[in-house]
């Protein structure tokens, strides 16, 4: 890859350290795409014992690039993410996809390609643990950040995806636990 390419592309990754999510840490800080785009791509590290069956390198890949168009749209989130923002943020990923060239471009656009069409056991995986990860987030983070409706997107949000495989199934049950001890907690 060309020096200048590299460069290019590194500066464009570098505005997902600056787009926040409607997530809150722990601290009490906005949650930035890049955080969780690398937690997911942990996660997937954590997880690959579970998942021999699956090429868990590409996996990881996925949750590396997933969120890269955010550099370009920043970021909106799911429950308020239209059509039209789903579109926009696939140009978005072309747009990145067109500023490299060479192996890593097509590896850009077979990866954006998996993750959009969703049809491979490892996009699956990629998807839930993505899911899993910003319900993770909000869990670790103090309730009074959480939005009203996002008290029932904690038991509801990502299931179906979660559904694929045993493991995460469990996973989301727990997770589900967490939300509702937390908001237990919080009526005493």
């Amino acid at each position: 890859m060309e020096i200048s390419e590299f460069l290019n592309f590194m500066h464009m990754a570098e505005n997902l350290k600056q787009v926040t999510r409607h997530s809150w840490t722990s601290k009490g800080r906005h949650e930035d795409v890049a955080a969780h785009s690398w937690r997911v791509a942990l996660m997937a590290l954590m997880v690959s014992d579970e998942f021999k069956e699956l090429d868990m390198n590409r996996v990881i890949r996925m949750c590396l690039v997933h969120d890269l168009g955010e550099s370009i749209t920043s970021d909106i989130p799911s429950f308020e993410k239209t059509d039209k923002d789903e579109a926009v943020e696939v140009e978005a990923q072309n747009q990145l996809i067109n500023c490299v060239s060479g192996e890593f471009h097509e590896e850009l656009k077979a990866l954006f390609h998996e993750i959009n069409e969703m049809k491979t056991k490892e996009a699956k995986l990629y998807k839930c643990l993505d899911k899993l990860e910003a319900l993770i987030q909000h869990n670790e983070a103090s309730l009074d950040t959480w939005l009203d409706l996002e008290r029932e997107l904690q038991l509801t949000y990502g299931i179906e995806e979660c559904e694929t495989f045993e493991y995460t199934k469990k996973l989301r049950e727990r997770v589900k636990q967490d939300s509702m001890d937390k908001m237990k907690e919080e009526g005493k």
